[in-house]
């Protein structure tokens, strides 16, 4: 158990230093190369900061442990909306690009549904699965040549909004080093903590789905929650809005398509996780696009509203563990109540806005 804790302890220390100097590289790489922050979250630190997420559901896949690769994805998409949008937004309110408002936000709304569809028939065959991969590929391949094309008036974008690169970190090379250092500390320093975190929980009898959903979900998530909530106290909003968003669509993409083509049986989705879990993913990719719209902005209140549903999602996931007589009606109040209500409150406020632009 102190073996453990020295782990866990060893992990943290590892994202603090990864994810700095993660964002550091990448907002000098932005600056350096032409690209704007955003792209460079969506792809770049997006992807590699879902590295954890791709090595934990892969091996989970290998391993003959589908619950644990689909909780993983799915619990991490919950959080990384929820828990890391939430904590960053109450630091600074997070300012929203136009293209995630368009572009973006849709895309992954219609991901999470098709993940919710094509699991509806009890899992993702490996047909399916080479359909979602093939998907990550297009999708970025498309934010490349996007980008190729914007270029120039990202170059001038990025000169207002970044310092002035100077010292050791204004060479390409030092950049493309910071990034790849930073990477590799926060999937060390991930993996540390989730090892760790699972000792614990299989000790006291805890399902593959629920530490799926919750421990490995939070752990894989730990280089996003480092890398944005720093991105937001250094005022690279871009990249950790992006860093989110991206990881969210690679992690359904990429991760479950990777999963699901390396198990010689594709991927069974469990009947907890299509009852309830996979449409609490696509009620939360459904509320970020009135939530940026209103504003363009994650207020700090709308933070505090992610967050308190994330520790109402958790604590249901807790209770059912145990099979507390209180989670069947959590689960009712949150699917029946208090989901349509914050759309339904998300919607007016949107239209409130939209009346006041007019």
């Amino acid at each position: 158990m102190l073996a453990q804790l020295g782990l866990f302890v060893l992990g943290l220390i590892a994202l603090i230093a990864g994810a700095e100097a993660l964002v550091r590289g990448a907002s000098r790489m932005a600056l350096s190369w032409g690209i704007s922050p955003l792209v460079i979250g969506l792809t770049v630190v997006a992807f590699g900061t879902s590295a954890p997420e791709v090595a934990v559901s892969v091996g989970a896949a290998l391993d003959g442990t589908p619950d644990l690769a689909i909780g993983n994805v799915v619990g991490s998409n919950i959080a990384n909306v929820l828990l890391i949008l939430g904590i960053s937004a109450l630091i600074v309110p997070l300012a929203v690009s136009e293209q995630i408002i368009r572009q973006e936000v849709p895309i992954l709304i219609g991901v999470s549904a098709l993940l919710v569809g094509l699991s509806a028939d009890g899992g993702l065959s490996r047909l399916e699965a080479g359909l979602l991969l093939s998907l990550a590929i297009v999708y970025t391949v498309f934010l490349i040549v996007q980008a190729r094309r914007g270029s120039a008036k990202a170059q001038e974008a990025a000169l207002h909004e970044l310092p002035e690169a100077a010292g050791w970190d204004s060479s390409r090379l030092a950049q493309v080093l910071l990034v790849l250092g930073g990477l590799g500390l926060l999937v060390l320093g991930a993996d540390w903590l989730v090892g760790a975190a699972t000792h614990f929980a299989r000790a006291f009898g805890v399902s593959d789905l629920v530490i799926g959903l919750t421990i490995v979900a939070v752990g894989t998530s730990m280089p996003e929650i480092a890398t944005s909530i720093l991105a937001a106290i250094r005022g690279e909003r871009d990249i950790a809005v992006g860093n989110v968003v991206g990881s969210n669509l690679f992690n359904i993409l990429g991760c479950l398509g990777a999963a699901g083509l390396v198990s010689s049986t594709g991927l069974p989705v469990s009947e907890a996780a299509r009852d309830f879990d996979l449409w609490v993913m696509l009620a939360v990719a459904f509320a970020c696009l009135p939530v940026f719209i209103t504003g363009r902005e994650i207020a700090r209140w709308e933070g505090a509203v992610f967050l308190g549903y994330y520790v109402a999602y958790t604590a249901f996931l807790v209770l059912s563990a145990q099979h507390h007589a209180a989670a069947p009606m959590l689960s009712s109040a949150m699917l029946s109540f208090v989901i349509p209500l914050t759309v339904l409150t998300l919607v007016v406020s949107l239209w409130r806005h939209r009346r006041s632009v007019a």
